[in-house]
């Protein structure tokens, strides 16, 4: 077993990855209330409580631990601050750069507590954002705390029925050296899934969980199906946008079809990912769909996610998360490189 903390936890998809592989959450820092309390409803048996704001926990009150899980934010770095002091004959490293964002915080608890290894997860555009400077800034800080870092931008396609694109940074430390590469990370051989491996079957084959699903066929309740105002409103939206040769316009899809990426915002509109009703007024995924959708839960599963809170921060919850599966593929790439930096630290039995 080892032990990991979990930074910007979200609703714990990168634990998910982890604990798959035996390991142990001993920290977790979210500061979203709801965010907070779905994450306590699905982890009961954790015995630490859920920290908020990480800006404000002391780096020496963590506790130790072999690996560090943070899904950062992801912010702009300004190098003004490396020019002054070079203007005024001060050393400075790309670490300082971080001053100032979220990064800061994962940088100075893996300076203090140099954990064997780290995963972060951020959006694909973060290669891209600023024009590269974030992206730069990143990689030099972790190069200065003397990790091998190695990335990659994985969709989660391979696993869910959902086209989503996000980048995964692994560092292992440089005194502890491995041959760990991306290109370790193991994808299905198996046909992608369909959405309907996700959607509800309304067949009566499964319980009806109010408010999703209601009646003895377990019917997606009504309240999901867009009123035909909105549904109006979006096909003109959409029709003014192609006229324009924007390209904009929402996604229907049917059960042998692909979604879009769920984004936080899905509980605005639903636009990104509408499903297609035989009646012509399509309708939003239920959460229980996107918890599916992410991951987070299987049809027939013998627990099933807990989603404790209001549609809309459901929505926002999931929308914001590491798709699980992805988060595992990730996490037992490194199994076998974690299990020897994790022994290292171990003192030897001695042999008789």
């Amino acid at each position: 077993m080892f032990n990991f903390i979990e930074l910007f936890a979200g609703i714990g998809g990168l634990r998910i990855g982890f604990e798959a592989i035996g390991g142990r959450c001993v920290f977790t820092s979210e500061w979203n209330k709801f965010a907070q309390e779905t994450y306590r409803a699905n982890f009961p048996e954790d015995d630490h409580e859920v920290f908020g704001d990480i800006t404000k926990i002391d780096e020496k009150d963590i506790p130790e631990h072999d690996v560090l899980l943070a899904g950062f934010p992801c912010q702009p770095f300004s190098i003004a601050g490396v020019s002054k002091k070079n203007s005024l004959g001060r050393a400075h490293g790309f670490a300082d750069e971080t001053q100032g964002t979220l990064f800061f915080d994962v940088v100075r608890i893996l300076r203090h507590h140099r954990p064997k290894a780290f995963l972060l997860e951020n959006v694909k555009n973060l290669l891209s954002h600023d024009r590269g400077n974030t992206m730069r800034v990143i990689l030099h800080a972790l190069d200065e705390l003397d990790y091998d870092v190695d990335y990659r931008v994985i969709d989660a396609r391979h696993w869910v029925p959902q086209h989503r694109e996000r980048i995964f940074i692994v560092g292992f430390r440089r005194d502890h050296p491995t041959n760990f590469t991306m290109d370790d990370v193991v994808f299905p051989t198996t046909s992608p899934p369909k959405l309907r491996d996700i959607l509800h079957p309304e067949d009566g084959s499964e319980i009806a969980e109010e408010p999703h699903t209601t009646g003895d066929q377990a019917k997606v309740a009504t309240k999901y199906t867009l009123t035909p105002k909105l549904w109006e409103y979006l096909q003109r939206y959409a029709e003014k946008h192609r006229a324009k040769g924007n390209g904009f316009g929402f996604g229907i899809r049917g059960p042998d079809d692909v979604a879009r990426t769920l984004s936080a915002r899905y509980y605005k509109d639903g636009s990104e990912i509408l499903i297609a009703q035989a009646d012509g007024i399509p309708r939003r995924l239920t959460p229980r769909e996107c918890a599916r959708l992410m991951g987070f839960d299987r049809q027939g599963s013998n627990r099933p996610w807990i989603i404790p809170v209001s549609d809309t921060q459901a929505y926002r919850q999931f929308g914001n998360a590491v798709a699980a599966p992805a988060a595992t593929a990730v996490a037992k790439a490194m199994e076998p490189w974690l299990r020897n930096t994790v022994a290292l630290k171990k003192p030897r039995k001695n042999i008789a």
